[in-house]
């Protein structure tokens, strides 16, 4: 397994969960951070004994943006990592799940800060659970900045355009009541809890057909800017293939016998 100094990653049985290290600093983006994110979507990507993901921050935590003293020009941390960013410009981005969707489910275990970039990065997970003390935001443009890690497109299409608006625009900080009414996150869980009800629905997802499972979310996401007509073809064109492995044989014939299955990605 990969990780960096800022970035841990675990295996949980079948979930792989990354954790934003950088507790002193609220988990701010640095680029050894950067860097161990990307690693950690191309690894649970390439593994197929992963199917689920699990993204968290330590101390408290989940992630208050981008490190503003390296926005500034101070310089970011890890310069043994800049070869990478030199060889991969975009490696940022698709660090941020902006440039890049993992094939397995991302849940989100929020406790804390979970602001700015933290916010931008929760918008490319699949599910969301937070402690109820965490805090969202877009903050940027409070400090004359705009939140290029795609909320501006992203959001309004997550959340009614009228929350969008008010989030972006004011950059004021939401409760995780608020977060979880407006449709931010759909899990509000005791504070130090977040991790384990995360895990809670990675093991369910886990207990399903990964053919299955990653199928239905590609077409959640394919079908998402296509007409309802649209839609309903590239389902077809998803969801039929299923139906033909090896896998669905051994759900249907799991519940006859009624025992748990046994999925094997065939």
């Amino acid at each position: 397994m990969g990780g960096t100094e800022h970035l841990t990653v675990e295996r949980h049985g079948a979930t792989l969960v990354l954790t934003m290290n950088r507790p002193e600093a609220k988990n701010a983006l640095s680029l050894p951070l950067l860097v161990g994110l990307y690693d950690g979507w191309l690894e649970a990507d390439a593994d197929d004994g992963i199917r689920s993901v699990v993204l968290t921050g330590a101390g408290g935590d989940f992630c208050a943006g981008m490190d503003l003293k390296a926005l500034a020009g101070k310089g970011m941390d890890g310069d043994r990592y800049r070869d990478r960013l030199k060889a991969d410009p975009d490696l940022h981005w698709k660090a941020m799940l902006r440039h890049h969707r993992p094939r397995k489910p991302v849940i989100a275990a929020v406790e804390g800060y979970c602001v700015a970039g933290g916010t931008e990065i929760l918008q490319g997970t699949d599910i969301r659970v937070a402690g109820a003390g965490a805090t969202f935001g877009l903050f940027e443009v409070k400090r004359g900045l705009f939140p290029i890690g795609g909320s501006t497109v992203r959001l309004p299409r997550q959340i009614p355009r009228t929350h969008a608006l008010e989030m972006l625009l004011t950059g004021r900080p939401y409760p995780a009541e608020e977060a979880a009414r407006i449709g931010l996150i759909g899990r509000v869980v005791p504070d130090g809890t977040a991790l384990e009800a995360a895990l809670e629905i990675a093991g369910r997802i886990n207990a399903c057909g990964p053919l299955a499972v990653e199928a239905v979310k590609a077409s959640v996401y394919e079908s998402a800017e296509l007409t309802e007509t649209e839609g309903l073809a590239a389902e077809l064109t998803r969801g039929w293939p299923v139906f033909d492995t090896a896998d669905a044989k051994e759900g249907a014939r799991a519940f006859a016998e009624k025992r748990p299955p046994v999925y094997r990605r065939a």
